[in-house]
């Protein structure tokens, strides 16, 4: 084959070349919240997440993959059979720089037993770095028991 015909052959994207819409970032950040497995659950953070990740809400705060897995493992163990659920579409928005894929995401989301009523509701507003991964996350809480 020559270099001229070979130059114009197009190559395949690899999974790293590929930024994740804000809505497949949400569904896998959902996801992890209700994988009980821990290595499946520690192989969505490092699909959803930044390694430097932070997540933070009134009740709970963590720092890094190894931090978002012990806090959804505390959460686990406290509410067995919750499960996490998004309850609104994904909003996001590009912002200042006008970044392509949403530099900024927001999603309403209720956690209870899996066939009964929400026990909490709240809104998490995140921040994607750019490599569509969560940088932040932050959550507000707008139901909870007590």
């Amino acid at each position: 084959m020559s270099s001229s015909a070979s130059s114009s052959v197009a190559t395949a994207a690899t999974p790293e070349d590929v930024t994740p819409s804000p809505e497949a970032i949400a569904e896998t950040y959902v996801a992890t919240w209700n994988e009980t497995d821990p290595a499946r659950r520690r192989a969505g953070i490092a699909a959803a997440w930044a390694e430097a990740g932070t997540y933070r809400d009134p009740v709970m705060a963590s720092d890094g993959h190894a931090g978002v897995d012990a806090m959804l493992a505390g959460v686990q163990a406290r509410f067995p059979g919750f499960v996490l659920k998004r309850t609104s579409r994904v909003d996001a928005h590009n912002g200042p720089q006008g970044r392509s894929g949403g530099s900024y995401v927001r999603f309403g989301w209720s956690l209870g037993p899996a066939s009964g009523p929400t026990v909490v509701e709240g809104v998490d507003f995140c921040t994607l770095a750019p490599d569509g991964r969560l940088a932040s996350v932050v959550g507000f809480i707008d139901k909870a028991p007590g």
